[in-house]
């Protein structure tokens, strides 16, 4: 029984069958009853994401998703809050899914887009930070006067700041900039660190003058990169002019920590005679300048040689300076941190690593994890200032560090970074001794992540899969292979079984090496132990016996593949076609593909093999595949695929 909310059409069917009358004569008469949104959502959802798990590459959107919708029949039905619905509940993970139901929506007859449903396809795009589509919708937004929430300025400006374009935010802003007041203080605030992180000056000067005019709150983190910054570039009477311009509006700013970050900004550009004098200016301001403001104007002079000046200043401190309160430094550095403020937070961190003032572990750790991407020397001073106060870095510390330093190809620093840790007994347990095997290893010091495992084994760690799997790996990537077998020989001899994993990477790496008969070897092997091979095991076999020409053991090693799975089967097929082809064997490619049951054959391997066969110029034998092909209906010679093919070797197929 069909369901009431499903569509019901109702053909006048009988009048088709009357001489006079044919299917033009009578439009199709459909009535429509209205499905309840939440389950015609539902339906629309749930058919897209289910359709886009055969598009290649998944979850994005292609032309033949639009049948799904059609088939569906909810055209009638479409309406900005159904869209936004759909694309809110289901496809708001997948943005090229939201935007192409969104775009399928804007060309239905009699469709137009809302406030609701532009709200919902920004702020997925927002949140995967697709910037040009972003920029196209806006515009449409703008050209058919349709008013958005602030809330989803408020998302796309965050997401620009985010991805680094801080200027491009800005420009939106600008356009909205009435709404800032309801945008919020705190995307306000980040935007203008941005910009004058950025060194956009002039749009962050904007920014806050607008900020004190329509009464947003500036914070900290907000106004401090904003004053610190100008503080290099302008001279020292402007940038209290701008601390003044603030009691005109609304802040909530740490006193103490602008003095920081305006004397700093003024050292740095070299005038420690005017950073003096601006220590007591700040005073009276209510920044009040701590130990730290004073020890940077102090270490300004010694470095440009006036002793006599940096006693004075030291003598001032004593009597004016106040401490500095470590919380209100941690609360500050690590939202730098947050805002991706990296290079801002080092400056602020060496500062106080250097002065050696107190530091809480979390901001070490959040340093030194955070600035080795852009400063791995300045990190190292990090831990090893972290090492001398008998503290030891969080495991994550570790790796987000090692990973860094293998970017910047920093090994040596890292092999320094794991000796110190290692004199203070830091690995103690399979874990930690993880990540300095698995970083050696990503590094390419295959011998000492080897010895490492040795170290394990006297301390009674015995090294698992995961340990062997890395230093394998390092060991096919370097194309030692002969190490890698003895590795192989001692893990067994151990006690540890190999995974998949193990398998693969010396199935792969004896294939490419022209060992295929120990990689078959190795394939049978791990059946008999249970594991079973997937894609990777199948291909790299399938490459190696196509590179020795043994097609006839390729075919077996096929065969089992569908034996396991035919849809497995069906993924490797076209890599299978186009080893075969690499070697100009299209006539074995043309037998295995004919040789297939319909249920393993997909129309994809036949274009590898036609497109083979147009770049050999092998037109004969081309067009004997495609004819046999059509009549063993493994190719229909009236869908989308074939009108592909055609196209592809048309200049082949015209003869």
């Amino acid at each position: 029984m069909v369901p009431l909310y499903e569509t019901v059409s109702v053909g006048i069917t009988s009048f088709l069958h009357r001489p006079c009358l044919s299917i033009c004569s009578f439009p199709r008469i459909s009535f429509m009853m209205q499905k309840p949104p939440i389950e015609l959502a539902t339906r629309i959802g749930r058919a897209l994401i289910s359709a886009s798990n055969h598009t290649i590459p998944t979850r994005t959107w292609t032309p033949s998703l639009e049948h799904a919708l059609h088939r569906i029949g909810c055209r009638g039905s479409l309406s900005p809050p159904l869209v936004a619905r759909v694309i809110d509940s289901f496809l708001s993970p997948h943005h090229s899914l939201a935007l192409g139901f969104f775009n399928w929506a804007s060309q239905q007859p009699g469709f137009s887009h809302n406030s609701l449903s532009y709200q919902s396809i920004l702020k997925s795009l927002a949140f995967f930070r697709q910037f040009n589509a972003i920029d196209t919708l806006l515009k449409q937004a703008k050209a058919q006067r349709i008013s958005l929430d602030s809330s989803v300025y408020s998302f796309v400006i965050d997401s620009l700041i985010r991805g680094k374009k801080a200027q491009s935010a800005f420009w939106v802003f600008n356009e909205v900039s009435s709404l800032s007041g309801e945008i919020g203080g705190h995307v306000c605030n980040s935007l203008l660190a941005a910009l004058a992180s950025d060194g956009y000056l002039d749009n962050a000067r904007k920014l806050f003058d607008t900020m004190i005019e329509r009464g947003v709150s500036l914070n900290t983190i907000g106004f401090g990169v904003f004053i610190w910054r100008l503080s290099k570039n302008i001279e020292s009477s402007k940038v209290l002019g701008v601390l003044d311009e603030l009691k005109k509006g609304v802040s909530e700013i740490n006193g103490s920590i602008i003095a920081v970050l305006i004397i700093h900004g003024i050292c740095f550009a070299s005038r420690e005679s005017e950073a003096f004098w601006v220590l007591d200016e700040l005073r009276s301001r209510g920044c009040k300048p701590d130990f730290i403001a004073y020890r940077i104007v102090a270490e300004a002079f010694r470095s440009a040689g006036n002793v006599f000046e940096r006693e004075v200043v030291l003598k001032k401190k004593r009597k004016l300076g106040v401490a500095p309160r470590t919380n209100d430094y941690t609360e500050f550095i690590l939202g730098l941190i947050s805002e991706r403020l990296i290079l801002e937070a080092k400056d602020l961190g060496e500062v106080i690593v250097s002065g050696n003032f107190p530091i809480e572990d979390d901001v070490l750790n959040s340093l030194i994890g955070s600035v080795s991407a852009v400063d791995p020397g300045l990190t190292i001073m990090f831990l090893k200032f972290m090492i001398e106060k008998e503290r030891l870095p969080t495991l994550l510390t570790l790796s987000n560090l090692s990973r860094n330093l293998c970017k910047h190809e920093k090994m040596d620093e890292l092999l320094e970074v794991y000796q110190v840790l290692s004199s203070k007994d830091y690995f103690s347990n399979l874990e930690s001794y993880n990540v300095m095997v698995s970083f050696l290893c990503n590094g390419g010091r295959v011998k000492e992540a080897y010895a490492v495992l040795q170290e394990m084994k006297k301390k009674g760690l015995g090294p698992n899969v995961l340990f062997y799997n890395s230093l394998m790996e390092a060991c096919c990537k370097e194309d030692l292979v002969r190490p890698a077998k003895r590795l192989w020989d001692e893990m067994f001899a151990s006690g540890c079984s190999g995974n998949l994993k193990t398998y693969n990477l010396l199935i792969r790496k004896l294939s490419q090496t022209g060992e295929v008969e120990e990689a078959l070897h190795l394939f049978h092997h791990m059946v008999e132990k249970g594991i079973v091979p997937d894609a990777t095991t199948y291909t790299s076999l399938l490459e190696g016996l196509c590179e020795e020409t043994k097609f006839e053991l390729a075919f077996e090693i096929f065969n089992k593949s569908a034996e396991q799975d035919f849809m497995l089967a069906q993924s490797i097929l076209s890599t299978f076609v186009l080893n075969i082809c690499k070697k100009g064997h299209f006539h074995v490619a043309s037998k295995l593909l004919h040789g297939l049951n319909t249920d393993i054959g997909n129309s994809d391997s036949h274009v590898v093999l036609l497109k083979s066969l147009a770049d050999a110029k092998e037109v004969q034998l081309a067009i004997e595949h495609v004819k046999k092909a059509v009549g063993e209906k493994c190719l229909d010679g009236k869908n989308d695929v074939w009108k592909d093919l055609h196209g592809s070797c048309a200049g082949y197929f015209a003869a």
